[in-house]
């Protein structure tokens, strides 16, 4: 069966002193899924575990990120997290650290429901 994507959130997260990518990614994803509710699914008795989570973190080092710990903090569904190029390093030579800035975008997807639309099909 194919999917739909229900929503679409994107964060911002950061590590101000220790050069954590993990950290600054989940301080992302927290952002993100912090400003999101989905109340469907108790309205249509939809159980979590149908819906697909998945999230896209960008940090200037994406092999520093931990992917997995990522996804076990996920409260919700079935989580899959990967780490890509962007993000930022703001480096301060004057004291010898590096600011680490994440985005992240997080998506949730449910196989196509019967009886019920978000919005009429195109024809």
């Amino acid at each position: 069966m194919s999917e739909g994507r229900i929503i679409i959130e994107m964060g911002m997260g950061n590590d101000l002193f220790g050069q954590d990518y993990t950290k600054a990614a989940a301080r992302a994803i927290e952002d993100a899924i912090r400003h999101s509710s989905l109340p469907l699914f108790e309205a249509l008795d939809i159980s979590h575990d149908d819906m697909r989570v998945s999230v896209t973190v960008a940090v200037a080092e994406p092999d520093k990120v931990d992917t997995a710990a990522l996804a076990e903090k996920l409260p919700r569904g079935r989580a899959e997290v990967r780490a890509v190029k962007g993000g930022l390093n703001v480096v301060n030579d004057e004291i010898g650290t590096t600011i680490v800035i994440a985005t992240a975008a997080v998506e949730a997807f449910l196989p196509r429901q019967t009886g019920w639309a978000l919005r009429e099909e195109q024809a």
